[in-house]
């Protein structure tokens, strides 16, 4: 038998208030004392009232729905925050659409203008391509994480810290040159942190180093010929020294040692690795990379409630937007793993070897290397 459907008058008779007070419930519930709202809740669950979503927006224009820009999700530091931004939907029941941008600002506007359309309560962008300035025009709530803020609110690393820690490490290894590679990019970035850490902690320590900037691309494909040739150059240009690479990220670190591994089948004593975020990538890569952690999970909450207290005051009846832009920024955590303890490598590489032994396989370094190269890209 089909259920009948709950309405307005039931719940009123139920509850004993009028239906222009149930309707204040779900349009304006700040209206109503705590102790009503809780009669109301408890009402619609005794009847099994089923919320019509649809009539809600056309109501009052609220969708519980959260617009995201992404660049791209071939970086794994992309892809691993919109899963840590999805999975506060549990804790928020706020839901999301999704765009990736791939680096240009008249798709991104265009997305923007359609998340209108759909009457987004918020925004998170992660883009670098449209200003501030621009997005705050917009009259929404905004929280940008890792990019300029200087208008809308944001959740970023401290990077300069990080920058810090990966260089501090690879002095203290006793390394003759340390590299830093990255993309390029504006110095009014929250990530040239990473860069003024690197170089500062350099310059103090009188230590050999070297900058590399390049652009990157925006695929897979793209990123991997420009490493190539940074290997190639690193190799060229430093062939007796202990080099120190730190990455701008841990796809490009994970690239990077799977290049050393196509051509030595080990990561030799004269190079140390390290990453930047702590993405998954980098406890999966071949050898566990040692990376400064941005501790994702906890940059993507930061956002959301810094979101979800901008759209819970916009739906008051006089709300009170905020006079300046709240940022937050999160410390990372340096977590050391095989790319700076050669050991680590030696240990992996023998024990692959004995298990091929036992298979009746003989396996070089030269091989080895082809295998992980292979079935790793």
């Amino acid at each position: 038998m089909k259920q009948k459907k709950v309405t307005f008058a039931d719940i009123a008779a139920y509850t004993g208030f009028s239906k222009t007070t149930i309707s204040r419930y779900f349009n304006n519930p700040d209206s109503l004392t705590l102790e009503n709202q809780e009669k109301i809740t408890h009402a619609l669950d005794v009847l099994g009232y089923q919320e019509n979503k649809l009539a809600k927006v056309l109501a009052n224009g609220k969708s519980e729905f959260v617009g995201i820009i992404i660049p791209n999700l071939y970086l794994h530091y992309y892809s691993e925050m919109l899963n840590q931004l999805l999975s506060t939907y549990e804790k928020y029941n706020y839901k999301f659409l999704v765009f990736i941008g791939n680096n240009k600002k008249e798709i991104e506007e265009k997305y923007i203008h359609e998340l209108m359309a759909y009457k987004i309560e918020g925004l998170i962008v992660l883009s670098n391509t449209i200003s501030s300035e621009e997005l705050a025009s917009y009259k929404l709530p905004v929280v940008t994480i890792e990019r300029e803020c200087d208008h809308v609110c944001s959740v970023s690393t401290d990077n300069y810290l990080g920058g810090v820690q990966a260089t501090s490490l690879l002095i203290r290894n006793n390394c003759d040159v340390i590299l830093h590679i990255n993309s390029i990019f504006s110095d009014t970035l929250p990530t040239y942190g990473r860069i003024q850490g690197f170089e500062d902690i350099c310059n103090e320590h009188h230590i050999t180093h070297e900058l590399i900037q390049r652009n990157m691309g925006n695929t897979y494909q793209e990123t991997l010929a420009q490493l190539k040739n940074i290997f190639n150059e690193i190799e060229e240009k430093y062939p007796a020294q202990k080099k120190g690479v730190f990455l701008a990220n841990d796809t490009y670190a994970s690239m990077f040692l799977n290049l050393i591994f196509q051509k030595y089948g080990k990561l030799p004593k004269d190079y140390q690795i390290v990453g930047f975020d702590d993405s998954p990538i980098a406890s999966e890569a071949i050898l566990p990379i040692t990376t400064v952690g941005q501790q994702i999970e906890k940059i993507a909450q930061t956002a959301m409630e810094l979101l979800v207290l901008q759209m819970n005051e916009m739906k008051k009846r006089k709300p009170t937007p905020l006079k300046e832009p709240v940022h937050k920024q999160i410390t990372p955590v340096l977590i050391r793993r095989d790319t700076t303890d050669n050991t680590g490598s030696e240990q992996m590489i023998n024990s692959l070897k004995f298990y091929y032994s036992l298979q009746g396989i003989l396996l070089t370094n030269s091989i080895f290397g082809f295998l992980i190269f292979s079935t790793t890209f």
